[in-house]
């Protein structure tokens, strides 16, 4: 209880902080002008034997101190603002709570470590099978050639030239279509009579009108 203790006549006042070296945790008490240590409790668990709070006060505990030399002994330290006292706790408790969550991680990195390996590579001599769908040869494609369509009689009707101009210098006549003579019907015939013969340079394709038959 701190009620038995004599408040109002401290043994000694300072400054109070806490640190860490791995999972341990250390209460320092420092002179609060020159920094020097006092005395200092180190925590390995909280709640602890290392810390105690008092029965009557939140602003009290009771902590065991030790110089080093394996020496031990209880003190009382108590704060004069209820604010501090809160953040003393939650400073411990921060503490011992992130050395709980590395000690679980370190566990379960163990476990993985020590779990059977699953093995993704394949064996001596094991092949796999792809069942690819809907793989076919695009029609037309590259190293295929479609054949012109021919015309009547066997001729193959070729496009005509585009509209650059001919190795000659000269832009060749467009190819007429033949037209329907009253009272003569279009037959094969007309479309199959036999190639004119050659042309002055200045008509590439022939006159159809002057061809015989």
């Amino acid at each position: 209880r701190a009620a038995e203790w004599q408040l109002d006549q401290p043994a000694w006042s300072g400054r109070l902080r806490i640190t860490a070296k791995g999972s341990t945790a250390f209460i320092k008490l420092e002179d609060k002008t020159s920094g020097e240590l006092f005395a200092q409790a180190p925590v390995e668990q909280f709640p602890g034997i290392a810390v105690e709070g008092v029965t009557d006060s939140s602003r009290y505990f009771v902590i065991r101190i030790e110089d080093g030399n394996g020496r031990r002994a209880f003190i009382g330290v108590g704060f004069v603002d209820r604010g501090d006292a809160f953040d003393f706790n939650v400073a411990l408790q921060d503490h011992f709570k992130w050395v709980r969550q590395q000690s679980e991680l370190a566990r379960q990195a163990q476990d993985l470590e020590q779990g059977p390996k699953l093995d993704l590579g394949f064996k001596e001599g094991q092949t796999i099978k792809l069942n690819i769908a809907n793989m076919k040869k695009k029609e037309g494609g590259t190293g295929s050639t479609r054949p012109r369509p021919a015309g009547p009689g066997g001729l193959s009707l070729l496009p005509p030239p585009p509209g650059g101009k001919s190795g000659s210098g000269e832009r060749p006549a467009p190819l007429s279509t033949p037209s329907q003579l009253p009272g003569t019907p279009i037959t094969d015939s007309l479309l199959s009579w036999p190639q004119p013969t050659a042309a002055p340079a200045a008509d590439v394709w022939g006159d159809f009108a002057k061809a015989s038959g």
